[in-house]
């Protein structure tokens, strides 16, 4: 059995620290997972149907939503090839967890139902608002630390993984590029190749040719991966979920032989199918 893993809270005091752990151990492990919290969705395309969307009609609810709404959490789990965190020679492995101050529970729009779910998860809105992380300043970290593949000095083999991941990806293109999402779904998409560089995976795509179904959390336990930190809808912890299952799902549908085919699915996002990155 593993060692026990912890999640690092990260706040406005301490987001130069751990950012600068980051960018000490990031050379040591290319898989980056990621998972966002945020206000829920409040805006809905009169197809009731989602799976009935083309990926143009996706792409503009989604924008639509992060455009008029702001970020409450973003979780990062670093590993290597082999599923191994960082340890920072200590007993623990780390995942991470920032924590935003713009949303203001009382004032921003909002999705009650997902607002309470997120409550009852832990998250803390009131410590958020006084404590948090200002977007900006993560944004500026995030690019200078290696973890964005924008500048041209950083080693581009970093691989992404997500699950479910159109609505992750347009909340942080909006806080790295500052300013709302453009209008064109295939610029989008070039933006996610710029800032994350040439190798996204989102899971969600992946699984059902593997016979796999539902949420995170199912197409884990159909996996044997339990959640071994925090809960569900914790920004830190689902992302450490979602690192394990793609690490599962890779040894299980996709080792030998068929590790290639793996490649069929990068920047296959879930919703967008259709529009290749430019």
């Amino acid at each position: 059995m593993g060692r026990p893993i912890k999640v690092r809270e990260v706040w406005q005091y301490n987001l130069g620290y751990e950012f600068n752990l980051i960018q000490k151990v990031l050379h040591l492990f290319p898989y980056t997972s990621m998972d966002t919290e945020f206000p829920g969705v409040i805006y809905h395309h009169p197809k009731l149907n989602y799976s009935r969307l083309s990926p143009g009609e996706s792409y503009s609810i989604m924008k639509k939503n992060v455009d008029a709404m702001k970020l409450i959490q973003v979780g990062l789990t670093l590993s290597d090839e082999e599923g191994n965190l960082p340890d920072f020679g200590s007993e623990f492995c780390y995942v991470w967890e920032f924590n935003f101050q713009e949303f203001d529970v009382d004032e921003d729009l909002q999705n009650p139902k997902s607002i309470d779910l997120l409550k009852r998860q832990g998250i803390d809105f009131s410590k958020n608002k006084r404590m948090g992380i200002h977007s900006f300043q993560f944004a500026v970290l995030f690019m200078t630390s290696g973890l964005s593949l924008a500048p041209t000095w950083v080693d581009r083999s970093r691989t992404w993984i997500t699950f479910h991941s159109t609505y992750d990806f347009g909340y942080l293109i909006k806080i790295l590029s500052r300013r709302e999402l453009p209008d064109d779904l295939s610029e989008f998409m070039g933006l996610v190749r710029m800032y994350f560089g040439e190798k996204v995976f989102d899971m969600k795509q992946i699984m059902g040719c593997c016979g796999l179904y539902g949420g995170l959390e199912r197409m884990a336990k159909s996996l044997k991966v339990d959640r071994v930190v925090g809960e569900s809808h914790q920004a830190g912890s689902d992302s450490l979920l979602t690192m394990q299952a793609f690490m599962e799902l890779k040894k299980v549908y996709f080792c030998g032989p068929t590790m290639e085919s793996l490649n069929e699915f990068n920047y296959v996002l879930h919703g967008l199918v259709n529009v290749v990155a430019v």
